[in-house]
C-alpha cells in the first residue's frame, strides 16, 4: 500500500488531485474554529457531554458543532434532504420519473435537494440556537426585541456555512480524490482520534488498550460485512442484429452478475435508529421542571427510559436498527427495479422466469442476506454498550457511526485510486 501511495503521488494528476483534497479539508478544519458571537464555551462543553443529539449533529459537522463555529450545521441538512428525497420518490410520481431520466433527471433532482437544504437548515439552526440558550450557552437569541436581529444574522450565517461545506465537498468530488461529503466528515472524525486518546492515556490506559482491540476487531469485520455480496447469475440471450452477406451479425449471449450487497443501507438506519431513539429524551427535557407533578415524574421515567444508561435503550435501539435496515434497503431495491431492467435487456436469471418470478426471487434473496446485514449493523450500533462490561466505560475512541463512515470513505476512496493507478499500469491498492 506504501508503495501505491508513492506511486499515487509521482502522477502529476493523481498529486495534484490528493493536494487540493488535502488544501480542502485544512480549509474547512479552520473555518470550522471559527466560532458564532455571544456563546459560553465552558457551558457549551458541559451541553455536548450530556446530550447524545449534539454529539450525533457534531460528527456529520466534522467536530464544528462542538465549537457552535459558523459551520456548526455541517453538511448533515444536506443529508437529512437528500434522505428525503430518496424517501419521497416511490410516493411522488414526477420525483419517480426524474430519477429514471438518466443525468439530467439527477441534475434536476440534485437542485431540489440543494432547495430544500436551504429550509432545513436555518429550522435546524434556530431549534439549536433555542436549546442552547435554555440552559445560558447563547445569549441573546430570539425572535423578539432587540435579539431579533443577532438571531436572524447566526441563522443566515450558519445556513452560508453549510452551503459552503457543501460546495467545498462538491469540489473535492470534481477536483480530489474520493466522494467530497463522506471525506470532510471524515477528516472530522480522524481529528478528533488524538484528543480522545490522549485523554484516555491520562485516565485509563488499560481501557485504552482494550479499546484499541476492539476498534481493530470491528473495523476488520466491517470490512467484511461492507464488501459481502451474494451475485446473481443472469444469462442474455442471442439477439441478430444485421444480415451481412450471407452471414448473420449476432450479439448477446454472454453471461454476467447482479451483485447484492450484504450491507447495501450503509449506516442510514443508525441514522434513523438514533434520531428516533432521541426524539422522547429531547421533548421530556423540557418537561423535568414542569410545575404540574403527573407532568414531571412522567417526563423524568421517559428521559431515565431513553437514556444511554439505561439497557431498554440500547435493546430497543438494535432492533430499531434491524427494522430500519430492511425498510431502508427494501425502498433502495424497489428504486432500482432489477427485474424489470433485466426484462427490457433481454437478460434472465437461469432457472427463474423473467418478470415477477425474478422479482419475487431478488427480492427473497436479498431479504435473506439482509438479515446478517441487518444483524451486523444492530451490534455495531450498541458497540458501546457491549464494550462497556469490559472496559466500564462506554466512551469510544470512535463512535459507531463514525467506524462505519471512516471505513466505508477509506474503502471507496482506495477503490478510486486504484483505478487510476491501474489505467497507468500501476499495482493498486486491494489485492484481488
Amino acid at each position: 500500500m506504501i508503495q501505491a501511495l508513492r506511486n499515487a503521488f509521482r502522477l502529476p494528476d493523481l498529486r495534484r488531485r490528493m493536494l487540493i483534497t488535502a488544501l480542502i479539508l485544512v480549509i474547512y478544519r479552520l473555518a470550522a474554529h471559527v466560532p458564532v458571537p455571544n456563546i459560553k464555551a465552558d457551558l457549551l462543553a458541559q451541553v455536548f457531554a450530556q446530550n447524545q443529539l449534539l454529539n450525533l449533529l457534531d460528527m456529520f459537522s466534522g467536530g464544528a458543532m462542538s465549537n457552535f463555529s459558523v459551520m456548526a450545521m455541517g453538511v448533515y441538512p444536506y443529508i437529512t434532504a437528500t434522505i428525503v428525497i430518496q424517501l419521497l420518490q416511490p410516493i411522488i410520481p414526477a420525483l419517480e420519473e426524474l430519477a429514471k431520466e438518466g443525468e439530467a433527471g439527477r441534475n434536476k433532482l440534485n437542485q431540489y435537494t440543494y432547495l430544500l437544504t436551504i429550509p432545513l437548515c436555518m429550522m435546524q439552526a434556530f431549534a439549536l440556537g433555542v436549546q442552547l440558550q435554555s440552559q445560558g450557552v447563547v445569549t441573546n437569541f430570539g425572535l423578539s426585541g432587540s435579539a431579533l436581529l443577532p438571531t436572524l444574522t447566526t441563522i443566515l450565517t450558519m445556513t452560508a456555512g453549510t452551503m459552503f461545506a457543501i460546495w467545498l465537498g462538491e469540489l473535492i468530488t470534481e477536483q480530489g480524490i474520493g466522494q467530497g461529503l463522506s471525506i470532510i466528515i471524515l477528516g472530522g472524525i480522524v481529528a478528533r482520534i488524538p484528543q480522545r486518546v490522549g485523554a484516555m492515556l491520562a485516565t485509563d490506559v488499560r481501557g485504552l488498550i482494550a479499546f484499541l482491540i476492539i476498534t481493530a476487531v470491528t473495523v476488520a469485520v466491517i470490512v467484511i460485512v461492507q464488501e459481502g455480496q451474494r451475485r446473481i447469475p443472469v444469462q442474455y440471450g442471442k439477439r441478430v442484429l444485421a444480415m451481412r452477406g450471407n452471414r448473420l451479425r449476432i450479439a448477446g449471449g454472454q453471461g454476467t452478475h447482479i451483485p447484492l450487497r450484504v450491507n447495501s443501507a450503509g449506516m442510514i438506519p443508525l441514522i434513523f435508529a438514533q434520531s428516533f431513539m432521541m426524539l422522547p429524551g429531547v421533548i421530556s427535557y423540557y418537561f423535568l421542571n414542569a410545575g404540574t407533578p403527573w407532568v414531571k415524574s412522567t417526563a423524568t421515567a421517559i428521559y431515565n427510559l431513553f437514556n444511554a444508561q439505561s439497557n431498554f435503550y440500547w435493546i430497543l435501539y438494535f432492533f430499531l436498527v434491524v427494522g430500519f435496515t430492511y425498510f431502508y434497503t427494501d425502498i433502495i431495491f424497489q428504486q432500482q427495479d432489477l427485474a424489470g431492467n433485466l426484462k427490457r435487456q433481454g437478460g434472465f436469471i437461469p432457472g427463474i422466469r423473467p418478470g415477477k418470478r425474478t422479482e419475487d426471487y431478488l427480492n427473497k434473496v436479498l431479504r435473506r442476506i439482509t438479515l446478517v446485514g441487518a444483524i451486523f449493523l444492530g451490534a455495531v450500533a450498541i458497540l458501546p454498550w457491549l464494550a462497556q462490561g469490559v472496559t466500564e466505560t462506554s466512551t469510544m475512541l470512535i463512535t459507531s457511526s463514525g467506524l462505519l463512515i471512516v471505513v466505508g470513505v477509506v474503502l471507496d476512496t482506495m477503490r478510486q485510486l486504484e483505478a487510476q493507478l491501474l489505467m497507468r499500469h500501476y499495482e493498486g491498492f486491494i489485492k484481488t
